[in-house]
């Protein structure tokens, strides 16, 4: 009976995460997630509680994922832009949701998992720019901002500016972490 409820969960976040991705907190529809899910939707309710508790699951999971792929180095800023922009690239569902959570979410709770790494970062960076390590002109919450919107500038483009990015992954990885050398240079 365990196995069955946690693939049931499994597919629902699967589920879940597309229809999130797709359309948001708002825009999303527990009847269309049961259904992609091949489950009755009061599995919904009773694994995870509402709608809102739900995309907290899935956007979690995701986070959790994203941390493992993709580690900090604060000595090493332009290879961590380079593998957010892989990360991005790679999972492109992963950049909506957050964009998502940054839309519908500015306000709610925050997320526990997003707390502690954002103050682990801050903290790393904080080190090394005292260690000499990181040039000083900017605070860490700015140096950690640049780095990561340098790292999504591909990915937030406008369609219409979007059609004339380069098309080679290789060049605009090049780029973002060109890009991050260059803002640390003294």
């Amino acid at each position: 009976m365990a196995r069955d409820a946690d693939r049931t969960r499994k597919r629902l976040l699967e589920a879940a995460a597309v229809e999130f991705a797709a359309l948001g907190i708002a825009g999303a529809r527990v009847d269309r997630i049961a259904e992609a899910a091949e489950c009755n939707k009061a599995m919904i309710y009773a694994y995870f509680g509402n709608k809102d508790q739900l995309f907290d699951a899935v956007f979690s999971a995701h986070v959790a994922a994203f941390l493992e792929r993709v580690p900090f180095d604060a000595t090493d800023l332009p290879g961590y832009a380079g593998r957010l922009f892989d990360s991005f690239e790679d999972n492109p569902a992963t950049l909506r949701l957050t964009t998502w959570y940054q839309l519908e979410r500015p306000d709610g709770e925050p997320l526990r998992a997003l707390v502690s790494s954002n103050a682990a970062k801050l903290e790393k960076l904080e080190r090394a720019q005292r260690d000499g390590v990181l040039p000083g002109r900017y605070a860490p919450v700015e140096l950690l901002s640049l780095v990561r919107a340098i790292a999504m500038s591909w990915a937030l483009m406008t369609p219409e500016l979007g059609a004339n990015a380069p098309a080679d992954r290789d060049r605009r990885r090049h780029i973002v972490t060109d890009a991050v050398s260059r803002l640390l240079t003294p």
